[in-house]
C-alpha cells in the first residue's frame, strides 16, 4: 500500500478479506463466535444490504448506543459500505445526554442494547421518545426528535416499536450484489463516515466528523507503530464508542489483517482469560485497566507469554505499572499513544523499540505523514525544542469539522489547516513530546474527558443554585475528581447529597461531583474572570488532597 491509503472503510475490508480470507477477523471468546475475514466481510455486506432495504441512504446519520457487542463491529463496516454516518454514543450517557446527541446529530436510526451497568437503556429511551412503544417498528414519529424514524434492537426479543437486528440480516438477502455495488460506486474516501461527540469550552458536546480517509490512515499508522501483521491478535477491552476502540482497536487491526478479540464489558478477569485462551499478541487499555489486571488475585495463574505489544493511553502511566506490564504481562513492545477525537485520533505514539524511560515520560513522536509543531500561546509563533507551548497538528488525520458548528470548527482548525489541540506540550530534540497541561480547564478522570462547562450548565437548572464552578482536584486512583463550588440563591439551604442526587440518572456517573462546597463568592481577576486554579488550591488545602497525584494527560482517543 502507498504512503496514504486511498480506500473507503468498506473497500479496505474487501481488500483485506481477499488477501487473508481464512485468517480470524473477529473472535468473541465467551460467545464462541469466530469470523474469518472472508466470512466477516460477507456478513457486513449482508447487513449493508439489509440497511438499504430498510430505507437507510448514503449520508444518513445512524447512532449506536451499545457496549462492545459483535453487531457494533459489523455496523462499523456495514454502514461505511453504504456511506451512512455512524454516530457513537457514550455508554455511560443518561436521558439528557442521549436526547441532545440524537437531536444535534439529526440521527434517523438508533441501534441499542437492553442495558449497560446501572442504566436500563430501553427505559431511558422511553423517557426521551414516549411515542416509541405504540409505533410501528421502522415508522416512528417523534415530536422531540423529528429526524428519528427507527430504533433497532441489538439482542433477542425486541421491545415494542423496535426493529430486531436479525430482521436487517434477513432483509439483506432480498438485495442484489449489483444494488450494493451501485451505492459503493458513489462513495469517496474523503466523505464523512463516523461522528463522535466531544465537548469543549462551549459546554455542549460537538460532533466530530471523521472521514474514511481519516480513520483508515490513522488506523494503519497506529498498527505500523506496533508492527502489526496478519499473525497478530489484539484483545480489545476498551469501548468501541471511543476512538480508542473503533480506531486504535478495530481499524489498526483491519488495516493489517490482524484478528480483533473484543471483551464486551471491561472485567480484568475476562481480559486475562481472553488473552490466554486466544493467544493474543496485543492488548489495549488505560492505566487503571492494566492495574486491575495486574492486581487481580488470579493474575499469577495465567499464561500471558503470547503478549508482545498493545497501547496504553488515556492518562499518565506510572513507571512501576509500565515495568510490570513489560515484565509480568510480557508486553515488552507496549506503546503509548496521544491524540484527540479531532485528529481521528492519534497524533503521537511511542515505537515498539523505544526504551522504558520514553514510554513513561513522553507520549512518543509524531505518526508518519503527519506534521506537528509547538506554538507560543500568545503569538502563535513556532517554538524550538524544550519550550512549552500549544501542540498543533496537520495532515490526513485532521477532522472534517464539527457537525453544524462552523464557528467552532474555525476556532479549532486555522486557515493553514493546523488543528489546535488546546494541550500544552514540550518537544525534545528527537521529536518526543511531553504533555504538560491544558489551556482550558478540562478534567480527566480515569481516561474520561470531563468538561466543567457541561456540568455547570446542567447544575444551573437547579432552582436553588445561583452560580456554580466545576473544576478538577487531584485523586490518587483516578488522576482527578470532579469538584463543584456552589453559590446558593438567597434564603435557601442545600446539602452536598442534594446536589449529587439531582445529577443521578441525568448525567453520567463519572461527571457527578465527588466534592461539593458552598461558597459566598469566587476568587476573581481584576477584569472579573473567575480563577479556577485558586478554587483548586483552596480545595487541596481544605480536603488535604495529595497534590502530587498523577495528573490526567489528555486522553488519547477518548471522546468524552
Amino acid at each position: 500500500m502507498s504512503e496514504q491509503i486511498e480506500l473507503t472503510v468498506g473497500g479496505l475490508l474487501d481488500h483485506i478479506a481477499a488477501k487473508f480470507p481464512d485468517h480470524d477477523a473477529l473472535v468473541y471468546h465467551e460467545r464462541g463466535l469466530r469470523y474469518s475475514y472472508e466470512k466477516f466481510n460477507e456478513h457486513c455486506r449482508l447487513v449493508a444490504k439489509g440497511l438499504l432495504k430498510l430505507g437507510v441512504k448514503k449520508g444518513d446519520h445512524l447512532s449506536i448506543w451499545a457496549y462492545n457487542v459483535p453487531e457494533w463491529v459489523v455496523l462499523q463496516f456495514a454502514t461505511a459500505k453504504i456511506g451512512a454516518v455512524l454516530v457513537t454514543v457514550n455508554t455511560s450517557y443518561k436521558s439528557a445526554e442521549l436526547e441532545y446527541i440524537l437531536k444535534q446529530s439529526d440521527s434517523t436510526t438508533l441501534f441499542m442494547v437492553q442495558s449497560f451497568k446501572d442504566t436500563d437503556y430501553v427505559q431511558t429511551l422511553a423517557s426521551v421518545v414516549p411515542e416509541l412503544a405504540a409505533s410501528t417498528p421502522g415508522e416512528l414519529c417523534c415530536e422531540r426528535l423529528p429526524f428519528l424514524k427507527r430504533v433497532v434492537f441489538l439482542g433477542g426479543g425486541a421491545p415494542a416499536g423496535m426493529v430486531p437486528f436479525q430482521q436487517i440480516v434477513e432483509l439483506g438477502a432480498q438485495v442484489s450484489d449489483e444494488e450494493l455495488a451501485a451505492v459503493e460506486a458513489t462513495l469517496n474516501p474523503y466523505e464523512v463516515i463516523n461522528m463522535q461527540y466531544t465537548s469543549g469550552t462551549t459546554g455542549f458536546p460537538k460532533g466530530v466528523m471523521l472521514t474514511h480517509h481519516n480513520v483508515v490512515n490513522n488506523g494503519f499508522n497506529i498498527g505500523e507503530c506496533m508492527k502489526f501483521t496478519e499473525n497478530d491478535r489484539l484483545c480489545i477491552p476498551v469501548p468501541f464508542f471511543h476512538c480508542f476502540g473503533c480506531v486504535l482497536g478495530v481499524m489498526a487491526c483491519v488495516t493489517h489483517g490482524t484478528a480483533m478479540v473484543p471483551v464486551e464489558i471491561f472485567d480484568p478477569l475476562k481480559v486475562l482469560q481472553t488473552i490466554e485462551k486466544e493467544r493474543c499478541t496485543a492488548v489495549h487499555g488505560v492505566p487503571t485497566m492494566f492495574i486491575a489486571e495486574l492486581e487481580h488475585p488470579e493474575f499469577p495463574t495465567f499464561d500471558l507469554t503470547s503478549l508482545r505489544t498493545g497501547i496504553m493511553a488515556g492518562s499518565n502511566c506510572p513507571i512501576e505499572v509500565m515495568r510490570r506490564v513489560i515484565r509480568d504481562m510480557h508486553a515488552s513492545e507496549i506503546t503509548i499513544a496521544y491524540g484527540q477525537t479531532e485528529s481521528s485520533p492519534v497524533i503521537t505514539q511511542t515505537r515498539t523499540e523505544d526504551p522504558l524511560e520514553l514510554k513513561v515520560s513522553t507520549v512518543g513522536r509524531v505518526l508518519p505523514n503527519v506534521e506537528l509543531k509547538i506554538v507560543d500561546i500568545e503569538t502563535g509563533a513556532g517554538l524550538p525544542p524544550g519550550k512549552q507551548g500549544e501542540l498543533c497538528t496537520r495532515g490526513y488525520l485532521v477532522m472534517k469539522g464539527y457537525y453544524k458548528m462552523p464557528e467552532e470548527t474555525a476556532k479549532a482548525i486555522d486557515a493553514d489547516g493546523w488543528l489546535h489541540t488546546g494541550d500544552l506540550a514540550v518537544m525534545d530534540e528527537n521529536g518526543y513530546c511531553k504533555i504538560t497541561g491544558r489551556i482550558k480547564n478540562m478534567i480527566i478522570r480515569g481516561g474520561e474527558n470531563i468538561y466543567p462547562r457541561e456540568i455547570e450548565e446542567f447544575l444551573y437548572t437547579h432552582p436553588k443554585i445561583s452560580d456554580v464552578q466545576v473544576y478538577g482536584v487531584p485523586d490518587r486512583k483516578w488522576g482527578e475528581q470532579v469538584m463543584a463550588a456552589v453559590i446558593l440563591k438567597g434564603g435557601v439551604a442545600m446539602t452536598e447529597e442534594e446536589v449529587k442526587e439531582f445529577c443521578r440518572g441525568k448525567i453520567a456517573n463519572y461527571k457527578i461531583p465527588k466534592y461539593v462546597r458552598f461558597v459566598d463568592s469566587y476568587p476573581m481577576t481584576a477584569s472579573g474572570k473567575i480563577q479556577k486554579f485558586k478554587l483548586r488550591e483552596m480545595a487541596i488545602r481544605e480536603l488535604e488532597l495529595d497534590e502530587d497525584a498523577p495528573q490526567g494527560q489528555p486522553a488519547a482517543a477518548h471522546a468524552g
